[in-house]
């Protein structure tokens, strides 16, 4: 079916808007293929390419997009960017021809590799191909792959034996190539989160990863037009140092004609395609002209602030000139699109010179705005269109939930079945109402169809589109492993220092242990096998005292520590059971008006948000007093569940009081609330200090009355004078932190009235699992789906680039926090940021400040007073600002890894992209651990792993308050995981009514001593880095069951390759141990003549049947007088004493 008019082949489009820009194209490379779009931005080519797949699916179309860093940047464009920007290249110089080629303004004015880079450097491989894992890298490492321990980024690779991993651009997974000598036996694609093979492969191409090579030619090219370019003095430059010793160097694209002879241009590779010029095109290229030359001078003109220094070259070497872009723009084959109609008043030899209109208009307006739909104009112009013409109307939505919501909501009205659902635009026939995804931002209508765009109809987009998100935890184990020098807790001898990893040979067979130091230099070798033994302290940079091995001081601690853990719990318990006495009324949630509110959520719910709404609703409606704590970290929508309590409560005709810490958060919450509740009958009243006098008496009043349904404010709130009418529901955020008088203020109020508490402190799962059944809790621990994930550049102090930000962000009315790791680092940095952008307003704020003081500054920062907040890091918590998506952070290096974490997550709470900048002085040499949290912190540029991250430092966020202040001062006394897991034990115990005097309760961490002349370990040529190997002798000692360990031995020989005996022998010992609890086995022995064995305690089980199990072996069985257990057995060789012992042990468990 036709749904434009007609398009000649050559001459201007007009009547092309959004949405119909995307038809005009599609009929465009159906008679003219191939063809090139030139849009005037990424955003722009986005959306284009999103409307050609639900249009015309079937339509090939390449994108060739642009460097996604600014000119002159000392950053490189992202790896995944270049990935396919070089796929197209590749294929259009191997002659594939597509039918339409999307490409940016900034792109073609870009130059690039001449068309022979890529025909001499691209390599096909398939399965039983003659290639040597050698070979092969040294041909990746020419074309500028980067070799890691493993690959997780467009453009690494890595080899472990004969097993080689490789993420190539154009590839969407990694790639694992496994050798049998010198020929590839399998090729197997990889998902990069959990490093497990989910396919075959029968043909890959490896395509360089960038758009020069490091061979030793281009190499000796680069030097010698180096030095020429900027004399002799440049050789001490950090780049040249990098390039001249084969190394990548951030931001070494800018350079690129240092490495060709020459460079080419997009029409080198697409000589004559006709040409589609976008709406505003010409604006966008002047615009990256003077853009491109204004950095050209600010590089040439800065004083470099003490950064490293950057020379530039010339604009046309990189770019193409004035005169080159104005015969792209201006050429024969080129075509403008417009988005309005052709002027009536054109010459009639306009018409004769070929330009033609499409038809497009503007769609038809509909009253919605962001608080209310429009979804009685929609039916009313649906039926309206149905009456009088034939044209099919088209609902576009940006996600399947939104079709459904919108299918729904005019079902309603109009009839059930009378919308059908098509995934393209050829399924649509005359007359017909239809609802596709199709992400338009407004509707549009010609003379042959009518289109309504879903911020249409809601005024704003119900949902993103759902991104992939990768699983972090794996990684992040990884990545956090054990770093020497760390503070670890050993169950038996307490606090040490981990020093490395360290092989001694034990009872003839090499084992890797871990060296631990202790006060007054003692040292203990610990196998890697009980590395169970061992917890984490908490954050490395903690003033803890080691303890001395074989003291009691530590023993003495941890039992005191019990102690008051046990009295802690059975306080808890005791809560617990009497909230399940008290009674509160039930309040339901009305089906018709609950499920209109929900639906007027303007997101996608995460599963977790989910099950919290859904716990709190059943909550509600139990008939007892529910205390409920939700926890996530801010902007995880904690929020949305106290919204959706409060529409019951409120509904049902309970006034609900909303008491936050801070004017800030009151205020956020008031606006919420407010826009949430538009349309409704309730009257909703802010109490706090900025309220004015007069309107704060109202509320009161209105309050006592109980003509104020909801009550939001300060610890004002709580104050005596304040009378409820009828309270049904306390909503309380962030607890913590309200002084001891508020809460038992608090506490007061409770009474028999349901609570809802919120809290954005990060709680690890192990602490929530302690805590079930004690008190309700609620974890959300996945991000919204509509956050775009915020761009992480890690780069030294750069003055052009961080002024470029800071405007950037200005521009489009956004505002920017710079982070200092110091108060005293303030006024350098307060003074640097001025001499960037002097007419910037700043804002400072400490936690040295007044807390009104404090909280005058970020309601003022959040009412958009200034552009700049310059402060510590006490942002790290507790804000959100959607406006502000540009952070700055001064000395990176400072921060712990949650804590960049954290501070991250302040911006990109919008729907705008936002941008992180974790500088270092470069004159400063960054410590190991430091630059790996600063590569780790770029590399989770995906969602999804904050919570993993945020968590595994619990003691920098102070989780302490949870259970109340002391807490804080037990996990500082015995580190953080050790303190859980005491915790567990001591809830569990008080559940089941076990008192002090039971054995049971006590229970200590143990793990036998197994003594065999074999090697158990995993060797460095099978695992080269060091923390993985650490990471994954964590996983083996925290294995549980026999599925788990078949599992994770899958996981290892598609990683690794084969299981080399040593790490065999480490998987049986586990085993091992497992049964050796079991049967109460403490230590066991084995040697050529037999196997010796003794029971913790001295004590078995059932000991009449290990007598009766003794006497019937027949002599080959003795009980020694020391109660230890000798069994005969001729083991000469070290492979039989494994399957013996196993023989043995479970010979016992059957006694049991």
């Amino acid at each position: 079916m036709k749904f434009i008019s007609n398009i000649k082949n050559y001459g201007d489009v007009w009547g092309a808007p959004d949405g119909a820009l995307s038809l005009v194209l599609a009929a465009a490379a159906q008679t003219q293929a191939p063809i090139i779009f030139v849009a005037r931005d990424d955003a722009r080519l986005a959306a284009v390419e999103a409307g050609l797949r639900c249009i015309a699916p079937q339509l090939d179309r390449w994108v060739l997009p642009a460097w996604d860093c600014l000119p002159y940047d000392r950053l490189s464009p992202q790896g995944g960017l270049v990935g396919r920007r070089i796929e197209t290249l590749a294929r259009l110089c191997a002659g594939e021809v597509p039918a339409i080629l999307l490409t940016t303004i900034n792109a073609i004015m870009q130059k690039l590799p001449p068309a022979d880079y890529f025909t001499d450097s691209s390599l096909v491989i398939t399965p039983a191909a003659a290639h040597s894992p050698a070979s092969l890298a040294e041909f990746l490492s020419n074309h500028a792959y980067l070799r890691t321990d493993t690959v997780r980024e467009t453009g690494e690779f890595a080899i472990r034996g004969g097993i080689l991993d490789v993420f190539p651009p154009g590839q969407s997974d990694p790639v694992r190539l496994d050798f049998f000598g010198d020929e590839i036996e399998t090729m197997r694609v990889f998902d990069a989160a959990t490093q497990r093979s989910t396919g075959r492969l029968d043909r890959l191409i490896l395509r360089p990863v960038a758009e020069f090579m490091l061979t030793d030619t281009s190499i000796s090219r680069f030097r010698t037009r180096y030095l020429q370019a900027f004399g002799a003095s440049a050789s001490r430059d950090a780049l040249y140092e990098s390039v001249s010793a084969g190394r990548m160097h951030p931001g070494i694209e800018h350079w690129l004609p240092l490495f060709h002879d020459q460079l080419a241009t997009l029409a080198d590779y697409c000589p004559g395609w006709p040409l589609f010029l976008d709406h505003e095109g010409d604006a966008a290229s002047a615009a990256r002209q003077a853009q491109i030359q204004d950095f050209f001078d600010a590089r040439n003109q800065h004083d470099q602030d003490d950064a490293a220094p950057y020379r530039p070259l010339p604009p046309d070497q990189l770019y193409l000139n004035e005169q080159q872009i104005e015969t792209v723009l201006t050429g024969a084959s080129t075509r403008r699109l417009f988005a309005f109609a052709a002027p009536e008043t054109a010459a009639p030899e306009a018409s004769e010179q070929g330009q033609t209109d499409a038809g497009g208009r503007a769609g038809i307006r509909l009253a919605a705005s962001g608080a209310t739909s429009a979804v009685a104009d929609c039916v009313a112009a649906i039926t309206s269109e149905r009456q009088g013409q034939n044209r099919p109307v088209v609902l576009a939505c940006s996600s399947a939930g939104a079709a459904s919501r919108l299918t729904d909501l005019l079902e309603q009205q109009m009839g059930a079945g009378i919308v059908q659902a098509v995934s393209s635009l050829s399924e649509v026939k005359k007359a017909g109402l239809y609802i596709t995804q199709w992400p338009l931002e407004t509707g549009f209508q010609t003379d042959h169809l009518l289109v309504f765009a879903e911020p249409d109809i809601f005024g704003q987009r119900l949902s993103r589109p759902q991104s992939k998100r990768g699983r972090g935890d794996d990684f992040l184990r990884e990545v956090s492993a054990l770093e020497t020098g760390d503070l670890v807790v050993h169950a038996e001898h307490g606090i040490g220092r981990y020093e490395g990893l360290v092989i001694i040979n034990s009872a003839g067979g090499d084992h890797d242990c871990l060296h631990l130091v202790y006060a007054g230099g003692d040292k203990l070798y610990l196998p890697v096998e009980n590395i169970e033994l061992l917890s984490r302290y908490g954050s490395g940079d903690s003033d803890a005292q080691l303890d001395r091995l074989g003291g009691a001081a530590w023993q003495a601690r941890v039992a005191r520590i019990k102690g008051r853990v046990r009295i802690m719990a059975e306080q808890l318990i005791k809560i617990a059971a009497s909230r399940q006495r008290a009674r509160a009324e039930p309040l339901m949630a009305e089906d018709g008006s609950f499920a209109e509110f929900c639906g007027r959520f303007a997101f996608n719910e995460t599963d977790d948000q989910l099950h919290a709404i859904a716990d709190v609703v059943d909550d509600l409606a139990s008939g007892k007093a529910s205390d409920r704590l939700i926890c996530g970290d801010v902007g995880f929508g904690k929020t949305e569940g106290a919204v959706r309590a409060a529409v019951i409560a409120a509904m049902a005709g309970y006034q609900v009081a909303v008491v936050a810490p801070t004017t800030l958060l009151a205020r956020q919450h008031g606006k919420v609330f407010t826009e949430r509740f538009n349309g409704f009958p309730v009257k909703i009243g802010v109490l706090s200090r900025m309220t004015p006098t007069q309107e704060a008496r109202d509320i009161r009043e209105g309050i006592a009355s109980g003509d104020v349904q909801i009550a939001i404010g300060t610890h004002a709130l709580l104050a005596k004078t304040i009378t409820f009418n009828h309270l049904g529901l306390l909503i309380i955020d962030e607890e913590q932190h309200f002084g001891v008088g508020q809460k038992e203020r608090l506490k007061e109020l409770r009474g028999d009235i349901h609570v809802l508490t919120l809290s954005a402190t990060p709680i690890p799962r192990t602490l929530q699992m302690a805590l079930s059944g004690v008190r309700d809790m609620s974890l959300i621990a996945t991000p919204p789906v509509d956050r775009l994930a915020v761009r992480t550049f890690v780069g030294p102090w750069d003055g052009v680039v961080l002024r470029e930000a800071i405007q950037r962000e200005m521009f489009r009315g956004g505002q920017v926090f710079v982070v200092c790791p110091r108060i005293d680092d303030m006024q350098r940095v307060y003074d640097r940021v001025t001499a960037l952008v002097p007419d910037a307003r700043i804002l400072s704020a400490h936690g040295r400040m007044a807390p009104n003081e404090l909280d005058t500054v970020m309601t003022r920062f959040a009412d958009g007073e200034a552009d700049i907040l310059l402060s510590t890091n006490i942002v790290e918590s507790g804000i959100d600002i959607p406006s502000a998506n540009t952070m700055i952070i001064h000395r990176a290096d400072m921060f712990g890894l949650s804590q960049l974490y954290q501070l991250r997550g302040r911006v990109g709470r919008g729907r705008q992209r936002a941008y992180a900048y974790l500088t270092s002085d470069p004159k400063r040499l960054l410590s190991p651990q430091a630059r790996r949290r600063l590569e780790v912190m770029q590399t989770l540029d995906t969602l999804g792993a904050g919570f993993t991250l945020a968590s595994y430092d619990m003691d920098i966020r102070g989780a302490g308050n949870l259970l109340g202040d002391e807490q804080s001062g037990h996990v500082r006394e015995v580190g953080v995981e050790l303190y859980q897991e005491m915790l567990r034990q001591a809830v569990e115990a008080a559940k089941t009514g076990k008192t002090d005097d039971d054995e049971a309760s006590a229970e200590t961490v143990w793990t036998p001593q197994i003594n065999l002349g074999i090697e158990v370990r995993i060797p460095e040529t099978y695992v080269p880095d060091l923390n993985v190997r650490l990471s994954i002798y964590r996983r083996i000692g925290d294995l549980g069951d026999p599925q788990a360990i078949d599992q994770m031995i899958a996981e290892l020989v598609d990683r690794f390759g084969r299981l080399p005996d040593s790490v065999r022998n480490l998987f049986a010992f586990i085993e091992l141990k497992q049964l050796c609890r079991s049967a109460n086995v403490e230590k066991i022995d084995a040697g050529p003549k037999g196997i010796s064995l003794s029971f913790r305690d001295d004590q078995f089980a059932r000991p009449e049947q290990l007598i009766g199990w003794i006497a019937g072996q027949g002599g080959r069985v003795q009980l020694r007088p020391d109660h230890r257990l000798f069994v005969k057995a001729p083991l000469e060789k070290s492979d039989m004493q494994v399957p013996a012992c196993r023989e043995v042990i479970q010979q016992l468990i059957s006694l049991l």
